[in-house]
């Protein structure tokens, strides 16, 4: 066995029996990187250079921010105002409380670009007041977190920035365009998989439509969508980079959350500053230590023997585009999403294009496949967060969401066979 092939045998499988250790992600990435630099005989300053040279990015430090900004509106009074608006706008429909979570998470998603801060915010309250109204409180649970995914796909999403930079130069502003008719398709199919089971067990309507309070409603959380405008229209324009627009909307937020909505005094600022530190500090630790583990990877040619492995199996594009979804989908079962898109993205692009796919709508696929992973067991972070939220037991939630993956599933199917629906914006907007 030749030394390249057992360096890559150290690698990952030593990361493989970590992960089935419940190692935090991070350590394993690192342990499995430095074995790895150890058996070729690498010297240990090489960790430190590519730990430095992961986060040594101007483009990177939008992430921080837009992570900033999605804790200042999550904390500053913005949920109670854009589930108001979902309200007015789909409240009326069979299982109107459904659509009303759904909606709204369109809406929130824009703003954090978190499935976690979704889940978080609008479950602790729609989870609650869906179960006061007859709604069952596994079917709830399941609304609240397969929409939360939809946040992960509408922009700004720090996701989108982390895909772009591990891509190697694709756009972010066409990402961000490329994210939101996926985003809207994926809550058309949850809707209509909610109306169907609506339907079936008698959940009740909301109030008549009205005109007027819909128009009230968008007065009121202009504010909190003016936002996402000020990021989307500012990169797309080329009047900002993304990390420009990310610390304008950092600040617009801040404004926003204590002088217009009044959710936030400088003291309540101060505590979300610090849980932000927790987050970002995860994060950037992530995205040093999967720098280690990407050098490694390059250094062994793994993305090109994996390419080679994929394309030996069969030359169909379909079965191959298949393929790179159930490697994803399954990745996302046993990891976080930042990993996977920092570790697979330079094995699976290569094999994405060679086979017609754009980069930019690869990104929205592997956002897609990493979302559906974190509503699935055993490592599913979403999934844990819901059941704390809506108080019931895991195993009842996963049941109730199997409806919505099937849903999911036919969405991701669309985006990977129809790349019209995710290239029109970009193609649109040049």
């Amino acid at each position: 066995m030749s030394t390249q092939t057992m360096a890559i045998l150290v690698l990952l499988v030593s990361f493989a029996v970590m992960i089935f250790l419940r190692f935090p992600i991070a350590y394993a990435v690192a342990l499995s990187s430095l074995l790895c630099l150890l058996y070729q005989g690498l010297p240990f300053t090489t960790i430190c250079q590519q730990m430095v040279k992961g986060i040594n990015s101007f483009s990177l430090m939008a992430v921080p921010f837009f992570i900033t900004m999605g804790c200042l509106m999550g904390s500053g009074g913005i949920s109670e105002k854009l589930i108001a608006l979902a309200n007015a706008c789909v409240g009326w429909m069979t299982g109107g409380m459904a659509m009303v979570n759904i909606v709204a998470s369109y809406f929130f998603g824009g703003i954090s670009g978190s499935a976690a801060a979704d889940t978080a915010s609008l479950g602790s309250i729609l989870i609650p007041m869906m179960v006061d109204q007859g709604y069952d409180d596994d079917f709830s649970t399941a609304v609240t977190i397969t929409s939360s995914c939809e946040g992960l796909l509408v922009p700004p999403s720090h996701n989108m920035v982390i895909y772009a930079m591990s891509a190697g130069g694709v756009s972010v502003g066409s990402l961000f365009l490329a994210g939101y008719i996926p985003g809207a398709l994926l809550a058309i199919s949850l809707m209509i998989g909610s109306y169907i089971i609506s339907k079936r067990r008698n959940y009740p309507k909301g109030d008549k439509f009205s005109f007027k309070n819909l128009i009230k409603q968008l007065g009121i959380s202009f504010w909190a969508l003016a936002a996402v405008i000020i990021v989307v229209v500012g990169v797309v324009g080329g009047w900002f980079t993304a990390t420009e627009s990310a610390a304008v909307a950092v600040i617009y937020s801040l404004l926003v959350s204590v002088y217009i909505y009044k959710g936030l005094d400088w003291k309540g600022v101060w505590k979300v500053l610090e849980n932000c530190i927790d987050t970002l500090s995860i994060v950037l630790i992530l995205i040093s230590t999967s720098s280690i583990f990407g050098y490694c990877l390059t250094t062994l040619h793994v993305p090109v023997l994996a390419s080679e492995a994929i394309v030996g199996l069969t030359d169909n594009p379909v079965l191959i585009a298949l393929m790179l979804n159930l490697i994803l989908l399954i990745l996302g079962c046993i990891m976080d999403m930042a990993p996977i898109i920092l570790i697979a993205t330079p094995i699976l692009l290569p094999i994405a294009t060679s086979i017609g796919i754009n980069p930019i709508q690869f990104g929205i696929m592997v956002i897609l496949n990493c979302g559906i992973g974190l509503l699935t067991p055993p490592v599913g972070s979403v999934l844990f967060i819901v059941s704390a939220v809506g108080k019931v037991k895991m195993e009842k939630v996963v049941k109730a969401t199997m409806p919505f993956y099937v849903c999911m599933i036919a969405v991701l199917l669309l985006l990977t066979f129809f790349p019209q629906i995710t290239m029109f914006l970009p193609n649109l907007f040049g």
